[in-house]
């Protein structure tokens, strides 16, 4: 017997189809799923829907001292990686640590100025958090600390209500009230296993979200780069150049020409680093170098340019001031300070998850993303009680974390003791520092977010992805920040629901000299099987879909009857539901099964249904619609369903 050969290469399909008869076709009895208790079919149920990675599985078998020991490494992973670390490990975590720690001083610095807070919480925020990371953490290269998109976000948010300037103890509170909030929100995920909710996210809609927030961004830093003093606080890019345009008299020409010189330098800088890696460490430096290089600069200066140039100021020296006794738990603006922390935690738990398993996937190892969202969590609860704001993962200092050569998590231990140091010595360097400089390394931290490859990819791919990029991208620019993620949220949602409530069906034929059945459009040589229409559903059948699948696949019947009145073909006497693609079915699809069946018979034609998988067919069979369908309504595969129902139809036929 020949070989049947199905190889598919671009748009073309080649098919050798054997010559002599497929053997004869054995029918295979459709079994019914085994009997279940309903606490047993729940408890399943919830148990793929929660624990899809059985996290308890290291536990079955082992002793109650085993079992205690692999459950504290499972709560603290320092436990799981301290005992086996090594001193040659360390040498290349001390290294990264101090590489990163170059770059996230000055930008924890510049993100605190983002979100409209003191300079000195963003080097408290790169501090304490590291710390609390690094025993709960899974990842070996997350680099945690203040990341810009936050910083942005809660910065306009709590801008919109209370000013920093008018009031800006008040506003302090609502920030390290709102990082509580990110905190509980984010251990709550993780704690709950209900990370899926941070997945209505679509990455088409955060590369239109993160492009139009980092032009926001970028424009609001024309204030420090221009030295304009009254700049607006709004967030849209209407207003911010209107702003710019309104204040050329405040323009600075010594600021704009040191703050063109610096930002020139981080550009090239972060242009070297991406067209060589190896000379990853060139851009890592550079923030810290431009802080150093414009602080003497000014300070040598400073009777000249002084008043041209606005500086840092004095900062306070020593460690975090505790700040739990500043959390606004009452009051009339509690209500912003939870929608700001749950918004700000979305978004900061997306950008951390998603750079861990970057990194970890180059390394070859798993990052267990609940255990990331009680980290983080964890670190943003304690960090609000210790004068910290929203941080996370970032995806430079990671991307330097692990270009540097990082081992461990011990690299982030390194990093929190040289802002340490910083902190408790080297304060009152940072007087004469510059707005301009930081503005500069804000842009050039900002930049890298706008992706135009993956949106021209989107664009390629999936027009409808490009829609809400596009969306996302414009609501950020033109409407607000805010409003901006809301699109992204709801246009995700609505792509999701649009594939639910409208799934796809297709019109299957037989692919000569095999029993395999595709899609007619796809394979042009899958021929019709006279007296059968074989339709595949391709998703669910729910409550959401169920009228939508009843009226397509009528008029499926609908226009197969037309074209066989036209080509005078075989009328349709069989029609074969493909169910192979039907995960789950509820009373209301099934309610539409049934009505559809009837509504086929009062046209002469059989519903024949292939492949039940398991859940639809014991909920086929609870509801008693299987017997109405009989043995010969009910097959393995469409295969099977056309041999077996030819068979009977043309017996006694010469």
């Amino acid at each position: 017997m020949g070989v049947n050969t199905n190889r598919v290469a671009g748009q073309e399909t080649t098919l050798k189809i054997q010559t002599d008869s497929l053997p004869p076709l054995e029918i295979h009895r459709v079994c019914l799923p085994p009997n279940k208790t309903g606490f047993e079919r729940l408890r399943h149920r919830l148990s793929e829907i929660f624990f899809p990675d059985d996290p308890l599985h290291r536990l079955k078998n082992q002793t109650l001292s085993k079992k205690f020991i692999l459950s504290l490494q499972y709560l603290f992973p320092i436990f799981q990686w301290g005992p086996t670390y090594s001193l040659s490990l360390l040498k290349s975590d001390v290294i990264s640590g101090l590489t990163i720690a170059s770059l996230a001083i000055p930008q924890g610095i510049s993100y605190a100025k983002l979100a409209n807070l003191p300079a000195i919480i963003g080097l408290y925020s790169s501090f304490v958090p590291p710390l609390i990371y690094s025993i709960l953490g899974s990842s070996r290269h997350l680099a945690v600390g203040p990341v810009s998109i936050a910083s942005l976000v809660m910065g306009s948010m709590l801008e919109e209500t209370v000013s920093h300037l008018e009031d800006p103890v008040l506003y302090l509170q609502l920030a390290f009230t709102a990082t509580f909030f990110a905190g509980v929100f984010q251990a709550s995920l993780g704690l709950l296993r209900l990370g899926f909710i941070i997945d209505f996210l679509s990455k088409a809609t955060l590369v239109g979200f993160m492009a139009g927030a980092a032009i926001i961004v970028s424009l609001q830093q024309l204030k420090g780069l221009l030295g304009i003093a009254h700049f607006t606080t709004k967030m849209q890019i209407v207003p911010v150049m209107s702003s710019v345009l309104h204040h050329r008299k405040e323009w600075s020409w010594q600021t704009i020409v040191m703050g063109m010189c610096f930002l020139i330098f981080l550009l090239a800088t972060r242009h070297i680093s991406m067209r060589k890696p190896k000379l990853f460490w060139v851009s890592a430096a550079a923030p810290l170098t431009s802080v150093i290089l414009s602080t003497v600069l000014v300070f040598f200066l400073r009777e000249h340019v002084i008043n041209h140039i606005p500086t840092i100021g004095n900062l306070q020296q020593g460690l975090n001031p505790p700040s739990a006794n500043m959390l606004y738990f009452h009051g009339p603006y509690l209500s912003l300070a939870i929608k700001t922390g749950i918004i700000t935690g979305i978004l900061s738990l997306t950008e951390g998850i998603a750079v861990g398993r970057t990194f970890a996937s180059l390394k070859n190892y798993q990052v267990d993303g609940n255990k990331e969202m009680m980290a983080i969590g964890m670190m943003n609860m304690a960090g609000s009680c210790s004068s910290c704001y929203v941080t996370s993962g970032s995806f430079s200092r990671s991307a330097v974390n692990y270009n540097a050569g990082a081992q461990s998590v011990v690299s982030n231990i390194v990093m929190a003791a040289t802002v340490l140091v910083t902190l408790l010595f080297l304060m009152p360097l940072f007087k004469y520092t510059p707005n301009l400089v930081l503005a500069a390394i804000i842009i050039t931290a900002v930049i890298g977010l706008i992706d135009y490859q993956s949106a021209f990819n989107l664009w390629k791919v999936d027009k409808l992805d490009c829609l809400a990029c596009l969306c996302a991208f414009f609501g950020v620019l033109f409407i607000s920040v805010q409003i901006g993620l809301a699109i992204a949220i709801g246009i995700s949602i609505f792509k999701i629901l649009l594939h639910v409530t409208r799934p796809n069906t297709v019109l299957l034929g037989n692919i000569p000299g095999t029993q395999i059945y595709q899609n007619l459009i796809r394979y042009g040589d899958a021929k019709r099987v006279p007296y059968f229409l074989i339709l595949g559903i391709e998703s669910p059948i729910y409550f959401a879909n169920s009228t939508y699948l009843q009226e397509r696949i009528l008029r499926w019947v609908r226009e197969e009857e037309e074209r066989i009145q036209v080509n005078k073909d075989c009328s349709i006497k069989f029609l074969i539901l493909d169910m192979t693609a039907v995960t789950a079915i509820d009373t209301s699809g099934i309610e539409a099964i049934s009505e559809l069946k009837k509504m086929l018979e009062k046209r002469s034609i059989k519903l024949v249904l292939a492949n039940p998988v398991i859940e639809v067919m014991e909920k086929l069979h609870r509801s008693t619609i299987l017997e109405s369908f009989g043995m010969d309504g009910l097959y393995l595969t469409v295969g099977e369903a056309v041999a077996a129902i030819s068979l009977s139809l043309f017996k006694g036929q010469p």
